[in-house]
């Protein structure tokens, strides 16, 4: 997120003065200690002190992780994940191979009257692209939706990846496309979670989630095969574009598949929910 752009420079120059070791520890320990204060701070709210959206589909009832294993829509929700999260990993984990392969690794960049190369200023840009999508997208999903957002990002993302492919020869292009990137990509994190809770309710929102968010560990078991496909082809720009399509398949999804399966869900959600409320005035007389 946008914390880790404060961080990039000091982690660079002590790994290169005190080695790894040694900035691992400092840095994890400070980044801990900051951790455990900030919970003090932490309530979780109570249920009548969250409004409930009236432009988002919320589900009437809890489910619990079994349940919710065990519909469709979750596992739609599973695959969209991997396809989104798979391009922006492999943009993180390999953009100083791609910025070099493309030569502007080192080209030196002049903006906003800072001069530097052109990666650690693409790295800088993006975390702080990354962490300003979170709360922009989902602002935005609160208002016109979560599947409508999901196609906006997704869609953006996917563009975004081939222009890189396209254009990233070209130092500024770099840093303004690999910025456009992280900021449809960045969202995802926040997108998902909310789209769970809507779906399966507040109570075991953690539990859910955390196995959705596996999501992000089997899309990074895809990084290494983007190596193998940049060494068979010999250009990088192979890679990119499956990145771009399977974006483009989940943006695609949100509308024609997700939405869809949504409003079936909450639908069957209501109905259950009135026969419930039907059942209980039925035996109201006999008490």
């Amino acid at each position: 997120g946008a914390g880790s752009a404060l961080t990039i420079l000091p982690i660079a120059n002590m790994i290169h003065s005190s080695g790894y070791q040694a900035t691992f520890f400092w840095f994890g320990l400070l980044q801990g200690a900051i951790i455990i204060a900030a919970a003090f701070f932490l309530r979780a709210p109570q249920k009548e002190q969250v409004k409930a959206s009236t432009k988002v589909l919320q589900s009437r009832r809890d489910y619990t992780l079994k349940e919710a294993l065990q519909t469709p829509v979750f596992w739609v929700m599973m695959v969209m994940f991997i396809c989104t999260v798979s391009g922006g990993l492999m943009a993180v984990a390999q953009l100083g191979v791609i910025a070099h392969d493309l030569g502007v690794k080192e080209a030196p960049i002049s903006l906003f009257g800072i001069t530097m190369a052109a990666l650690p200023f693409a790295l800088m840009l993006d975390r702080v692209m990354n962490g300003i999508s979170r709360p922009l997208f989902g602002f935005i999903s609160d208002h016109i939706g979560r599947e409508a957002t999901m196609f906006i990002a997704f869609t953006f993302e996917g563009i975004g990846i081939l222009m890189l492919s396209r254009f990233g020869h070209d130092p500024i292009m770099f840093l303004i496309l690999s910025g456009m990137v992280f900021l449809a990509w960045g969202e995802v994190y926040s997108l998902f979670s909310a789209t769970s809770a809507d779906t399966f309710g507040t109570k075991h929102a953690a539990k859910i989630y955390g196995v959705l968010y596996c999501a992000k560990g089997v899309a990074a078991l895809l990084v290494p095969l983007g190596n193998l496909l940049m060494e068979a082809t010999g250009t990088w720009a192979t890679v990119l574009y499956i990145c771009a399509t399977m974006d483009l398949i989940a943006a695609f999804c949100a509308i024609a598949v997700l939405r869809p399966m949504l409003r079936r869900h909450h639908a069957r959600n209501a109905e259950l929910a009135a026969r419930q409320g039907a059942g209980g005035l039925a035996v109201q007389p006999g008490h």
